[in-house]
Protein backbone atom coordinates (compact mmCIF):
# COMPACT_ATOMS: atom_id res chain seq x y z
CA UNK A 1 0.00 0.00 0.00
CA UNK A 2 1.25 3.13 -0.65
CA UNK A 3 1.39 6.47 1.25
CA UNK A 4 0.89 10.02 0.46
CA UNK A 5 3.30 12.98 1.66
CA UNK A 6 0.00 14.82 3.08
CA UNK A 7 -1.67 11.60 4.56
CA UNK A 8 1.39 10.82 6.54
CA UNK A 9 1.17 14.15 8.13
CA UNK A 10 -2.42 13.79 8.55
CA UNK A 11 -1.68 11.04 10.24
CA UNK A 12 0.91 12.21 12.58
CA UNK A 13 -1.08 15.35 13.47
CA UNK A 14 -4.33 12.73 14.43
CA UNK A 15 -2.26 10.90 16.47
CA UNK A 16 -0.51 13.80 18.64
CA UNK A 17 -3.99 14.85 18.91
CA UNK A 18 -3.41 18.12 16.96
CA UNK A 19 -6.23 17.91 14.62
CA UNK A 20 -8.63 18.61 16.87
CA UNK A 21 -8.31 19.25 21.12
CA UNK A 22 -9.13 15.87 22.74
CA UNK A 23 -11.76 15.72 25.45
CA UNK A 24 -8.99 13.52 28.15
CA UNK A 25 -7.36 13.28 31.24
CA UNK A 26 -3.90 14.58 31.33
CA UNK A 27 -1.85 11.09 31.64
CA UNK A 28 -3.81 9.48 28.90
CA UNK A 29 -3.35 12.27 25.93
CA UNK A 30 0.80 11.69 27.54
CA UNK A 31 0.67 8.20 27.05
CA UNK A 32 -1.65 8.62 23.54
CA UNK A 33 1.01 11.22 22.11
CA UNK A 34 4.08 9.22 23.87
CA UNK A 35 6.60 11.56 25.11
CA UNK A 36 6.81 15.38 25.58
CA UNK A 37 9.77 17.10 24.96
CA UNK A 38 10.09 19.04 28.29
CA UNK A 39 14.13 20.47 28.26
CA UNK A 40 12.28 24.14 28.69
CA UNK A 41 9.71 23.37 31.31
CA UNK A 42 6.97 25.54 29.86
CA UNK A 43 7.04 23.45 26.50
CA UNK A 44 4.79 20.31 27.79
CA UNK A 45 2.24 22.57 29.59
CA UNK A 46 2.06 24.51 25.84
CA UNK A 47 2.23 21.15 23.94
CA UNK A 48 -0.95 19.68 26.03
CA UNK A 49 -2.74 23.06 25.80
CA UNK A 50 -2.41 22.48 22.07
CA UNK A 51 -4.04 19.24 22.64
CA UNK A 52 -6.72 18.54 25.10
CA UNK A 53 -9.45 20.37 25.33
CA UNK A 54 -9.54 22.62 28.74
CA UNK A 55 -6.58 21.88 29.66
CA UNK A 56 -5.67 23.22 33.50
CA UNK A 57 -2.14 23.18 33.61
CA UNK A 58 -2.76 22.50 37.79
CA UNK A 59 -3.74 19.22 36.65
CA UNK A 60 -0.13 18.21 34.64
CA UNK A 61 1.20 20.00 38.16
CA UNK A 62 0.09 17.14 40.43
CA UNK A 63 0.71 14.44 38.04
CA UNK A 64 4.41 15.54 37.86
CA UNK A 65 4.14 15.77 41.73
CA UNK A 66 2.58 12.20 41.99
CA UNK A 67 5.17 10.80 39.20
CA UNK A 68 2.39 9.47 37.05
CA UNK A 69 3.86 11.63 34.59
CA UNK A 70 8.19 11.53 34.81
CA UNK A 71 10.26 13.95 33.28
CA UNK A 72 13.74 12.73 33.07
CA UNK A 73 16.61 12.55 29.96
CA UNK A 74 15.31 9.90 27.22
CA UNK A 75 15.38 9.78 23.72
CA UNK A 76 17.62 12.15 21.94
CA UNK A 77 19.51 11.86 25.42
CA UNK A 78 17.29 15.47 26.08
CA UNK A 79 14.55 15.94 28.74
CA UNK A 80 10.72 14.45 27.43
CA UNK A 81 7.81 14.29 29.95
CA UNK A 82 6.34 10.54 29.63
CA UNK A 83 3.96 8.80 31.01
CA UNK A 84 5.57 6.57 34.44
CA UNK A 85 4.71 3.42 33.07
CA UNK A 86 6.66 3.75 29.78
CA UNK A 87 9.42 5.33 31.70
CA UNK A 88 10.75 1.95 32.45
CA UNK A 89 11.26 0.38 29.02
CA UNK A 90 12.29 3.73 27.49
CA UNK A 91 14.98 3.93 29.89
CA UNK A 92 16.46 0.74 29.00
CA UNK A 93 16.15 1.26 25.64
CA UNK A 94 18.69 3.99 25.41
CA UNK A 95 20.91 1.98 27.35
CA UNK A 96 23.46 1.81 24.95
CA UNK A 97 23.16 5.84 23.33
CA UNK A 98 23.16 6.58 27.14
CA UNK A 99 26.12 4.96 28.30
CA UNK A 100 27.97 5.99 25.04
CA UNK A 101 27.01 9.49 24.94
CA UNK A 102 27.96 10.31 28.42
CA UNK A 103 30.43 7.82 30.01
CA UNK A 104 32.72 8.82 27.29
CA UNK A 105 35.45 11.35 27.20
CA UNK A 106 34.35 13.78 29.21
CA UNK A 107 33.13 11.57 32.00
CA UNK A 108 36.21 9.48 32.20
CA UNK A 109 38.18 12.36 32.16
CA UNK A 110 37.21 12.78 35.56
CA UNK A 111 39.25 9.53 36.51
CA UNK A 112 36.20 7.31 36.44
CA UNK A 113 35.75 4.86 34.23
CA UNK A 114 32.52 3.15 32.63
CA UNK A 115 32.95 -0.06 35.23
CA UNK A 116 32.87 2.83 38.36
CA UNK A 117 29.72 3.88 36.76
CA UNK A 118 27.83 1.07 36.78
CA UNK A 119 29.00 0.34 40.50
CA UNK A 120 28.23 3.83 41.37
CA UNK A 121 24.26 4.01 40.31
CA UNK A 122 22.96 1.80 42.27
CA UNK A 123 24.38 3.13 45.54
CA UNK A 124 23.92 6.85 43.87
CA UNK A 125 20.04 5.21 43.06
CA UNK A 126 19.57 4.35 46.83
CA UNK A 127 21.32 8.15 47.92
CA UNK A 128 18.19 9.28 45.49
CA UNK A 129 15.10 7.97 47.76
CA UNK A 130 13.72 11.82 48.38
CA UNK A 131 14.35 14.69 45.92
CA UNK A 132 17.75 16.12 46.06
CA UNK A 133 19.80 18.79 44.83
CA UNK A 134 22.48 18.65 42.54
CA UNK A 135 24.80 19.84 45.28
CA UNK A 136 23.58 17.44 47.15
CA UNK A 137 24.80 14.47 45.15
CA UNK A 138 28.36 16.26 44.07
CA UNK A 139 28.74 15.63 47.90
CA UNK A 140 27.75 12.34 48.34
CA UNK A 141 30.02 11.66 45.28
CA UNK A 142 33.10 13.46 46.70
CA UNK A 143 32.18 10.90 50.16
CA UNK A 144 31.64 8.11 47.98
CA UNK A 145 34.79 8.72 46.26
CA UNK A 146 37.00 9.97 48.96
CA UNK A 147 37.97 13.15 47.34
CA UNK A 148 35.99 16.26 45.99
CA UNK A 149 34.48 15.02 42.28
CA UNK A 150 36.35 16.02 39.13
CA UNK A 151 34.19 17.81 36.28
CA UNK A 152 32.92 15.37 34.62
CA UNK A 153 31.65 12.47 36.86
CA UNK A 154 28.23 14.09 38.06
CA UNK A 155 27.64 15.38 34.60
CA UNK A 156 28.24 11.98 33.32
CA UNK A 157 26.11 10.39 36.47
CA UNK A 158 23.09 12.23 36.04
CA UNK A 159 22.63 11.59 32.76
CA UNK A 160 22.97 7.95 32.56
CA UNK A 161 21.55 7.10 35.79
CA UNK A 162 17.72 6.64 35.70
CA UNK A 163 17.16 9.69 37.70
CA UNK A 164 13.69 11.83 37.38
CA UNK A 165 13.76 15.52 37.78
CA UNK A 166 11.64 16.65 41.09
CA UNK A 167 9.15 19.23 40.91
CA UNK A 168 10.65 21.97 42.30
CA UNK A 169 9.07 25.59 41.68
CA UNK A 170 6.51 27.81 39.78
CA UNK A 171 5.22 28.77 37.30
CA UNK A 172 5.96 25.38 35.10
CA UNK A 173 7.07 23.15 38.00
CA UNK A 174 10.38 22.99 37.33
CA UNK A 175 13.25 25.68 38.09
CA UNK A 176 16.18 26.47 37.45
CA UNK A 177 17.88 24.19 39.56
CA UNK A 178 16.80 20.85 39.31
CA UNK A 179 16.59 18.42 42.06
CA UNK A 180 16.77 14.70 41.49
CA UNK A 181 14.84 11.81 42.56
CA UNK A 182 14.74 7.84 41.92
CA UNK A 183 12.05 6.48 39.88
CA UNK A 184 9.72 3.92 41.60
CA UNK A 185 10.04 1.35 39.21
CA UNK A 186 13.74 1.25 38.13
CA UNK A 187 15.17 0.06 34.57
CA UNK A 188 17.51 -2.94 34.42
CA UNK A 189 20.87 -1.67 33.64
CA UNK A 190 23.80 -2.30 31.24
CA UNK A 191 21.83 -5.63 30.08
CA UNK A 192 22.51 -5.88 26.17
CA UNK A 193 19.04 -8.66 26.19
CA UNK A 194 17.12 -6.59 27.82
CA UNK A 195 18.12 -3.19 26.07
CA UNK A 196 17.04 -4.81 23.08
CA UNK A 197 13.37 -6.03 24.08
CA UNK A 198 12.70 -2.32 25.52
CA UNK A 199 13.85 -0.76 22.37
CA UNK A 200 10.99 -3.07 20.44
CA UNK A 201 8.54 -1.65 23.00
CA UNK A 202 9.57 1.74 22.54
CA UNK A 203 9.47 1.06 18.81
CA UNK A 204 5.88 -0.35 19.02
CA UNK A 205 5.07 2.52 21.11
CA UNK A 206 6.84 5.76 18.54
CA UNK A 207 4.52 4.09 15.75
CA UNK A 208 1.08 4.39 18.06
CA UNK A 209 2.41 7.99 18.43
CA UNK A 210 3.94 9.04 15.15
CA UNK A 211 3.55 6.36 12.95
CA UNK A 212 3.74 5.54 9.74
CA UNK A 213 7.69 6.02 9.92
CA UNK A 214 10.55 4.25 8.49
CA UNK A 215 14.10 2.52 10.09
CA UNK A 216 15.64 6.01 9.93
CA UNK A 217 13.11 7.79 11.61
CA UNK A 218 12.92 5.31 14.92
CA UNK A 219 16.35 6.19 14.71
CA UNK A 220 16.31 9.72 14.61
CA UNK A 221 13.57 9.96 17.00
CA UNK A 222 15.34 7.92 19.57
CA UNK A 223 18.86 8.53 18.61
CA UNK A 224 19.57 5.50 18.54
CA UNK A 225 22.05 3.77 15.65
CA UNK A 226 19.93 2.44 11.99
CA UNK A 227 21.44 -1.44 12.65
CA UNK A 228 19.25 -1.27 16.36
CA UNK A 229 16.32 0.33 14.84
CA UNK A 230 16.11 -2.05 11.77
CA UNK A 231 16.73 -5.24 14.28
CA UNK A 232 14.25 -4.04 16.05
CA UNK A 233 11.50 -3.48 13.22
CA UNK A 234 12.75 -7.08 11.59
CA UNK A 235 12.14 -8.93 15.26
CA UNK A 236 8.38 -6.84 15.17
CA UNK A 237 8.14 -7.95 11.10
CA UNK A 238 4.52 -10.28 12.13
CA UNK A 239 2.93 -7.38 14.05
CA UNK A 240 3.44 -4.70 11.81
CA UNK A 241 2.01 -3.38 8.63
CA UNK A 242 4.15 -2.34 5.70
CA UNK A 243 3.99 0.33 3.27
CA UNK A 244 5.64 2.47 0.63
CA UNK A 245 5.81 6.06 1.51
CA UNK A 246 5.58 8.76 -0.76
CA UNK A 247 9.41 8.64 -2.33
CA UNK A 248 9.80 4.51 -2.30
CA UNK A 249 10.85 4.23 1.22
CA UNK A 250 9.63 1.53 3.46
CA UNK A 251 7.52 2.62 6.31
CA UNK A 252 6.33 0.29 9.69
CA UNK A 253 3.02 0.94 11.11
CA UNK A 254 0.70 -0.38 13.50
CA UNK A 255 -2.10 -2.86 11.90
CA UNK A 256 -5.27 -0.02 12.19
CA UNK A 257 -3.84 2.66 13.84
CA UNK A 258 -5.38 6.01 12.61
CA UNK A 259 -4.36 7.27 9.11
CA UNK A 260 -6.74 10.21 7.82
CA UNK A 261 -7.77 11.05 4.43
CA UNK A 262 -4.96 13.84 2.94
CA UNK A 263 -8.02 16.42 2.76
CA UNK A 264 -8.91 15.89 6.31
CA UNK A 265 -8.80 19.46 8.03
CA UNK A 266 -6.42 20.25 10.05
CA UNK A 267 -6.60 23.69 12.71
CA UNK A 268 -3.97 26.61 13.01
CA UNK A 269 -1.88 25.87 16.40
CA UNK A 270 0.56 27.82 18.07
CA UNK A 271 3.08 25.00 18.41
CA UNK A 272 5.69 24.89 22.05
CA UNK A 273 9.08 25.31 21.37
CA UNK A 274 10.94 21.60 20.84
CA UNK A 275 7.55 20.48 19.90
CA UNK A 276 7.70 16.77 18.96
CA UNK A 277 6.50 16.55 16.16
CA UNK A 278 9.40 18.52 14.74
CA UNK A 279 11.87 16.33 15.93
CA UNK A 280 10.28 13.04 15.70
CA UNK A 281 10.97 12.07 12.08
CA UNK A 282 14.56 11.97 9.62
CA UNK A 283 12.33 13.28 7.06
CA UNK A 284 10.82 16.57 9.03
CA UNK A 285 9.54 17.57 5.98
CA UNK A 286 6.39 15.44 7.00
CA UNK A 287 5.40 18.90 9.39
CA UNK A 288 8.32 21.32 8.47
CA UNK A 289 8.73 22.94 4.77
CA UNK A 290 12.42 22.18 4.01
CA UNK A 291 13.33 26.52 2.88
CA UNK A 292 11.74 27.14 6.77
CA UNK A 293 13.82 24.00 8.48
CA UNK A 294 16.56 27.04 9.11
CA UNK A 295 14.53 29.30 10.35
CA UNK A 296 12.46 27.42 12.85
CA UNK A 297 15.35 25.14 13.86
CA UNK A 298 18.71 26.82 14.84
CA UNK A 299 22.25 26.15 14.83
CA UNK A 300 22.58 25.84 18.22
CA UNK A 301 19.79 23.16 18.39
CA UNK A 302 17.03 26.05 19.61
CA UNK A 303 13.90 24.93 17.91
CA UNK A 304 11.42 28.04 18.14
CA UNK A 305 7.66 28.27 18.51
CA UNK A 306 6.02 27.53 15.71
CA UNK A 307 2.78 28.68 13.62
CA UNK A 308 1.08 25.23 12.49
CA UNK A 309 -0.86 25.94 9.31
CA UNK A 310 -3.05 23.28 7.43
CA UNK A 311 -0.38 20.95 9.46
CA UNK A 312 2.51 22.51 8.26
CA UNK A 313 4.78 24.88 9.60
CA UNK A 314 4.19 28.31 8.41
CA UNK A 315 5.83 30.66 10.86
CA UNK A 316 6.84 31.43 14.42
CA UNK A 317 5.30 33.58 17.72
CA UNK A 318 6.64 34.82 20.58
CA UNK A 319 4.36 36.65 23.65
CA UNK A 320 5.04 40.48 23.12
CA UNK A 321 3.18 43.46 25.04
CA UNK A 322 -0.27 43.39 23.97
CA UNK A 323 -1.03 39.60 22.99
CA UNK A 324 0.71 37.29 20.64
CA UNK A 325 3.02 38.34 17.47
CA UNK A 326 2.84 35.88 14.89
CA UNK A 327 4.93 36.20 11.46
CA UNK A 328 4.24 34.29 8.50
CA UNK A 329 6.87 32.85 6.43
CA UNK A 330 4.35 33.47 3.58
CA UNK A 331 1.26 34.79 3.13
CA UNK A 332 -1.93 33.73 4.89
CA UNK A 333 -5.43 33.94 4.08
CA UNK A 334 -7.48 36.67 6.16
CA UNK A 335 -9.20 33.66 7.30
CA UNK A 336 -6.18 31.97 8.85
CA UNK A 337 -5.31 35.07 10.79
CA UNK A 338 -8.49 35.24 12.08
CA UNK A 339 -8.20 31.31 13.03
CA UNK A 340 -4.66 32.34 14.84
CA UNK A 341 -5.89 35.42 16.66
CA UNK A 342 -8.34 33.05 18.54
CA UNK A 343 -5.47 30.57 19.52
CA UNK A 344 -3.81 34.00 20.10
CA UNK A 345 -6.33 35.12 22.78
CA UNK A 346 -6.72 31.57 24.11
CA UNK A 347 -2.99 31.34 24.47
CA UNK A 348 -2.21 34.92 26.04
CA UNK A 349 -4.92 33.75 28.53
CA UNK A 350 -3.68 30.47 29.35
CA UNK A 351 -0.18 32.33 30.08
CA UNK A 352 -1.39 35.27 31.77
CA UNK A 353 -1.15 33.33 35.12
CA UNK A 354 2.07 31.57 34.62
CA UNK A 355 4.16 33.67 32.67
CA UNK A 356 2.90 36.17 30.34
CA UNK A 357 6.61 36.38 28.43
CA UNK A 358 7.03 32.74 28.23
CA UNK A 359 10.04 31.96 26.19
CA UNK A 360 11.66 35.46 26.24
CA UNK A 361 15.05 34.81 26.60
CA UNK A 362 14.96 32.90 23.10
CA UNK A 363 13.33 36.48 21.29
CA UNK A 364 16.89 37.36 19.93
CA UNK A 365 16.38 34.98 17.32
CA UNK A 366 13.66 37.13 15.71
CA UNK A 367 16.33 39.72 14.45
CA UNK A 368 17.90 36.75 12.28
CA UNK A 369 14.57 36.10 10.37
CA UNK A 370 14.22 37.06 7.13
CA UNK A 371 11.63 40.15 6.42
CA UNK A 372 8.10 38.76 6.85
CA UNK A 373 4.95 39.54 7.67
CA UNK A 374 4.44 39.95 11.41
CA UNK A 375 0.68 40.75 12.53
CA UNK A 376 0.57 41.43 16.61
CA UNK A 377 -2.80 39.13 17.87
CA UNK A 378 -4.49 41.08 20.67
CA UNK A 379 -4.55 39.07 23.86
CA UNK A 380 -7.88 39.91 24.65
Amino acid sequence: MRITARELNRSTLARQLLLRREASGIADAVRRVVALQAQQAASPYLALWNRVADFEPARLDAHFADHTVVKSTLMRITLHAVHADDHKAFHEAMQPSLRAARLGGRFMASGLTVEDADTLVPELLAFADRPRTAAEYESWLGQRLGEPPQRGAWWGLRHYAPLLHAPTAPPWSFGHRPSYVAPRTRPVLADPDVSAESLRKLVLRYLQGFGPASVADVAQFALVQRARARKALQALAGELERLEGPDGEELFDIPGALRPDEDTAAPPRLMAMWDSILLAYSDRSRVIPPDYRPLVIRVNGDVLPTLLVDGYVAGVWRPVEGGIEATAFHPLPDEVWEQLAVEARSLAAFLADREPQVYRRYGHWWSKLPDTEARLLPGH
